[in-house]
C-alpha cells in the first residue's frame, strides 16, 4: 500500500506561480476548512517572528499532489504568499505541517 509520503513529489517554492489550480476547494468539509485556516494563522506567526519553515501538502488542477517546505509569509482570504514572494491558492492546500 502506497501513502501519502510516496506519491507526493516535493516541489521548490519558485515553481509554484508555473503551476495550475481548481477553483473549488480541495477541503470538502467545514471543520478541514478552519483547522486549515488555524494551521496557516499559526504558521504564519511561527514564519514571521522565529523563521520557521512548514510543509504544505497541496493539489493541483490536475489531481497531483504536491508539497513543499517554505515559510508563509501572509494570508488572506484566497492565498499565502510564501518566502519566494509567490502566491498558493488556500483552495489547494490540503494540509501544513510543522517542522
Amino acid at each position: 500500500m502506497e501513502t501519502l509520503a510516496n506519491t507526493t513529489l516535493l516541489v521548490a517554492k519558485e515553481q509554484i506561480p508555473g503551476l495550475r489550480f481548481r477553483s473549488e476547494d480541495v477541503l470538502t468539509d467545514a471543520q478541514s476548512r478552519s483547522k486549515r485556516r488555524w494551521d496557516l494563522n499559526r504558521a504564519t506567526l511561527l514564519g514571521n517572528a522565529y523563521h520557521g519553515k512548514v510543509e504544505i501538502t497541496f493539489q493541483t488542477s490536475d489531481g497531483q499532489d504536491k508539497k513543499v517546505a517554505t515559510t508563509i509569509w501572509t494570508v488572506d482570504d484566497l492565498f499565502i504568499t510564501l518566502k519566494a514572494g509567490c502566491a498558493l491558492p488556500i483552495a489547494a492546500i490540503l494540509g501544513i505541517e510543522f517542522l
